[in-house]
């Protein structure tokens, strides 16, 4: 079977003839790139052949089918050195967002959240309410010629509203206290988010790919049950419920700890759980992951990225990867994934490794 009937097969809840392995190469590109390590053969489209020469699955480079186009609203990005300044002029206020560029781990982090208190809540209700989308399918629909038999096409809904306010507008500290401060006008904007999330996502939905997710990057120890079932289960709910109507899969990414939270979520009837790191950098063992799950979810995971880097010996890779094959063996329910990126500074040899350990000890008896 190619990568992509042994994929397909699983998603169809049925028995391939070896374990699917896929990865996110992403980050491990960016890192290549900024270094001048990238061959240029590789570059641009020469991604997909770079997969297919290290023998991974492609399905993840994050894709968004729609631009938002903003009216009434200014907005202004400057980029000193190493820093990044954007402000969103409205008539309800500025936004501020500042985000660092940080050399050593070859990524931009947020030092400065557009939303500092529930005061900026009515300005960023004024942006969301004056932001529209049109779609932009034609990536999802060249990525099956560029895929070919090596994947699947995956493109991105929005968050859901709450992991939006957490992730991109405010942090969790910002967002938790409005949650207390300002309530009323916390639900309010909430709702206004989730309004333009679902004009997103249907023009997602409608899209030429195959698999849809919602880039949740959930983990338990930051949104608990409580807010779950507040804030997330009915837009989860409500989208996978459109997505498998419309006979696609759906996706969540979920790269954080698992206990506090991975079984309200399988619960909203997500076709796949993806990107689940296990112990011990997670906090749940591979072989006891399908025990935290009531449903039939698909379990798409199972590396943690620091194993594809010199801080673990070949002789530990082996043999983890081994142990996690053998459990994924145990039912046709699990895709071999990295949770949640391979990062800078890994081996070549270290990710074609992944595909010769596959190929020797992941087929079905």
């Amino acid at each position: 079977m190619t990568v992509r009937e042994r994929v397909l097969t699983v998603l169809q809840k049925r028995k391939p003839d070896c374990v699917p392995w896929f990865g996110d190469l992403d980050y491990w590109l960016t890192y290549l790139l900024s270094e001048g390590l990238l061959p240029e053969k590789y570059k641009g489209e020469g991604i997909y052949q770079l997969y297919r020469d290290l023998g991974v699955g492609f399905y993840l480079q994050g894709y968004f089918p729609y631009k938002p186009i903003f009216e009434g609203i200014s907005v202004d990005v400057e980029v000193q050195g190493n820093v990044e300044v954007t402000k969103i002029e409205t008539p309800s206020g500025t936004l501020k967002q500042v985000r660092k560029y940080l050399p050593e781990s070859y990524t931009w982090a947020i030092v400065e959240h557009y939303v500092k208190d529930w005061r900026d809540l009515k300005a960023i209700r004024y942006w969301y309410e004056n932001t529209y989308y049109e779609p932009d399918y034609y990536l999802a629909q060249k990525r099956y010629e560029l895929i070919g038999d090596n994947g699947i096409v995956l493109c991105y809904l929005p968050k859901s509203p709450l992991m939006e306010m957490v992730v991109l507008l405010a942090g969790i500290e910002a967002t938790t206290y409005i949650m207390f401060d300002a309530k009323d006008e916390f639900d309010e904007t909430l709702a206004v988010l989730e309004k333009k999330a679902d004009e997103a996502a249907q023009i997602a939905l409608n899209s030429p790919a195959e698999c849809l997710m919602i880039p949740e990057n959930l983990s338990s120890e930051v949104v608990g049950k409580n807010m779950f079932e507040l804030y997330m289960r009915g837009y989860e709910q409500k989208w996978n419920d459109r997505i498998k109507q419309v006979g696609k899969y759906s996706f969540v990414h979920m790269d954080g700890t698992l206990r506090g939270l991975i079984r309200e979520v399988a619960s909203t009837g997500f076709t796949v759980l993806e990107a689940l790191t296990p112990a011990p950098v997670g906090d749940i063992p591979i072989e006891e992951i399908h025990q935290w799950i009531d449903s039939d979810n698909i379990i798409w995971g199972g590396i943690p990225g620091v194993y594809f880097t010199d801080l673990i010996s070949d002789e530990d890779f082996d043999q983890f990867i081994i142990k996690v094959l053998e459990v994924m063996k145990s039912q046709p329910r699990y895709v071999l994934g990295v949770a949640d990126q391979v990062p800078p500074k890994s081996r070549w040899e270290r990710i074609k490794r992944v595909h010769e350990l596959v190929e020797r000890y992941g087929f079905y008896s």
